[in-house]
């Protein structure tokens, strides 16, 4: 069997501790280097193994910390063993406060990947934790996939170690983060093959690669073959420019006639001139059309009337999407970089759309090539990108916005009967009459036509709306065999089933922003569950919330969790026979609202600003250790649940819950 290490370093000022455990087995190594114990031989001993049997290391954030260490004490390793070892342990402990300022400012580390004498998995940056919408510590991973056990680092870094107590305590913090991280490399284990894949495929280091870096070396690696212009030239290009006339970028058939809403819209577009680098909220702008609030902006379109929506009495809810929109703006327009061959960018991309479409679905290279459909765009708004060139992303962001309002207002004026509902970057939700859908899809094939764009169509059941980023989407019942519908009962039982006339059926249902609950991203916070669960079971399955929670008793369901960054700290407040007790709490929290608990405070610690982390009369527990007890020992409190619940359905269908809400 292969040996690998999933690993954590500790850096103190007279203590380094290295924990290892092995990727598949429960076999676990640890290193101290300190006054009270020097393992330094045995570990440069360890090291050099790994390194002469191919042994990879497994890190959160190992790239930019724990790799750097290690190299730097397999350079160094003669000098640092003449050392005593609480000077070793120093001299490591500056080279990680380098370590730490590199990235602080967000320099390259000493030394690169390719450069490491020990390969490495680092599954922070593959999952694209380092990019700021994303951003997620060890700790908040921990919270959002119910580990048992999330513990900040209980001993400040510039303390000194004097007891073995305090080596023993450091030791099975570090314990509990291999542990965990090992956790994040099994539920990363299929992103991980893949890229293990393209590595050994292309010859690129891509193990430790985002989705946006895979996108960026592939199609580096493509076009360099594809122009025969060397790879390391292609990097260096760019295209600057100074501002970007929009009047310039739009496509002739963007036209709204006698719609005046659109017309002054499409003005608005045309007066706009755009600094690069100034893009984030650079274009501002909504419109009121049929009763639906639309948004644009210089990134998309987003638009929703709320409600409940549901198919029946000779009505039906449509959903149209443009296939793999914003590339196949670029395809069918011929649109590129400008510093880039054109004829061979619009060829590769389209070479890279029709390939997956031979593909299947379950195929990884499908899902590569999806990657860099998706990415591309992106990357070209990136100044560190040999893509960039900020009016190709306008040009298609932009006309993609107008092209589909164009096909939104094509429906909504040509379909009798047509209620627009919702439209968000690359599609429409619209309810028409049953009758009218041959005249929905006719209008749609000129719409492809005009713009050599191709259209999905789906429909719903059932779409629950609050606005256009938090919805519930049930869609129609689809025939499956018996095998079929089975395992699709495996993999997504929250989901519709029936059996009618001895055939077999699924709906499928789509949740998106704070209803999103299967599935979630280990980065997204997944706070008190138990909440859209309800909203969901409420409306798809028509379960009553007071009989869903009693039911439904995953403690980690009830769970919030909380962190504070820079000058912010946690306080618990709590009164014992009559006296108040303040305790400084770690800096990432898990807790649950409880009928006898405490108050956790948010305080600022230079000008002393409270904030309650749950305001009002709620009471909270923390709970960032896991004990398994008897649901009812946890002392729930429920009606929070059930209010937060109830409000939210309120929100949604007013008319239903009025009475509910009383009982509050």
């Amino acid at each position: 069997m292969q040996t690998h290490w999933v690993m954590d370093y500790e850096t103190l000022t007279d203590c380094f501790l290295g924990v290892f455990e092995h990727y598949k087995t429960d076999e676990v190594k640890v290193f101290t280097i300190c006054r009270l114990r020097n393992d330094l031989p045995a570990f440069i001993e360890f090291l050099e193994e790994c390194q002469q049997n191919n042994q990879w290391h497994i890190s959160f954030n190992g790239l930019n910390f724990d790799s750097q260490i290690t190299q730097f004490i397999m350079i160094n390793k003669t000098k640092l063993s003449w050392m005593t070892a609480d000077e070793a342990a120093h001299e490591i402990y500056k080279k990680a406060q380098d370590c730490i300022a590199r990235q602080n400012q967000r320099q390259f580390q000493e030394w690169s990947e390719r450069k490491l004498f020990i390969k490495q998995i680092d599954v922070f940056r593959l999952n694209h934790w380092d990019n700021p919408a994303k951003s997620s510590s060890l700790k908040w991973i921990q919270v959002n996939m119910d580990w048992h056990n999330v513990q900040d680092m209980p001993i400040d870094h510039t303390q000194s170690i004097r007891t073995v107590e305090d080596l023993q305590m450091i030791a099975k913090y570090c314990r509990n983060d291999v542990s965990s991280t090992k956790e994040v490399m099994k539920k990363s284990s299929k992103l991980i093959a893949l890229r293990g894949t393209l590595t050994d495929t292309y010859n690129i280091p891509l193990y430790s690669a985002s989705e946006p870096k895979i996108s960026k070396e592939l199609f580096l690696y493509f076009l360099a073959k594809r122009t025969g212009i060397d790879k390391w030239e292609l990097k260096d290009m760019r295209t600057y420019r100074s501002e970007i006339r929009v009047k310039d970028l739009i496509l002739p058939y963007v036209e709204f006639n006698d719609i005046q809403v659109f017309q002054d819209l499409l003005e608005n577009f045309k007066q706009l001139v755009i600094k690069p680098g100034q893009t984030r909220g650079g274009f501002k702008y909504s419109i009121n059309y049929r009763g639906v609030k639309t948004d644009f902006g210089l990134g998309g379109v987003h638009g929703a009337k709320k409600g409940v929506y549901v198919s029946g009495d000779g009505m039906i809810i449509m959903s149209s999407d443009v296939k793999s929109f914003y590339p196949n703006l670029a395809i069918r327009n011929q649109w590129s970089p400008a510093h880039l061959p054109k004829a061979a960018f619009c060829d590769l991309y389209e070479w890279f759309y029709d390939e997956r479409l031979k593909i299947p679905k379950k195929d990884p290279r499908n899902y590569v090539y999806k990657i860099i459909l998706n990415s591309t765009y992106g990357l070209s708004n990136d100044e560190h990108s040999f893509l960039y060139d900020p009016e190709f992303t306008m040009r298609i962001t932009i006309n993609g916005q107008l092209s589909l309002m164009l096909l939104y207002t094509m429906l909504a004026e040509g379909v009798p009967g047509a209620v627009p509902i919702m439209t968000n970057t690359d599609g429409v939700e619209m309810m028409i009459p049953e009758s009218q859908l041959e005249k929905y899809m006719g209008i749609c094939a000129i719409w492809e036509k005009m713009t050599k764009l191709v259209l999905e169509h789906d429909k719903y059941q059932k779409l629950i709306v609050p606005d256009v980023n938090n919805y519930i989407g049930v869609f129609e019942y689809k025939e499956l065999s018996k095998e079929n519908w089975e395992e699709k009962q495996k993999e997504n039982p929250d989901d519709l089933f029936k059996i009618e006339d001895g055939k077999f059926y699924y709906a499928p249902t789509k949740c998106k922003g704070r209803f999103e609950f299967k599935d979630l991203a280990l980065h997204k916070n997944k706070s008190f569950q138990i909440i859209p669960k309800a909203i969901f079971y409420y409306f798809v399955h028509g379960v009553d919330p007071h009989k869903f929670l009693p039911e439904n008793r995953n403690i980690f369901d009830y769970m919030g969790g909380v962190k504070v960054r820079g000058d912010w700290k946690f306080m618990e407040n709590e009164i014992t026979n009559g006296e108040l007790l303040e305790t400084e709490l770690q800096r990432t929290i898990r807790y649950y609202i409880s009928d006898q608990g405490s108050k956790i405070i948010k305080v600022n610690k230079s000008d002393g600003r409270k904030i309650n982390v749950v305001s009002g009369r709620w009471l909270q527990t923390v709970y960032n250790k896991h004990e398994a007890k008897p649901f009812e020992e946890y002392g729930i409190n429920d009606q929070f649940y059930l209010e937060r619940i109830f409000k939210e359905l309120k929100s949604i269908a007013p008319e239903d819950f009025n009475h509910q809400m009383s009982l509050f």
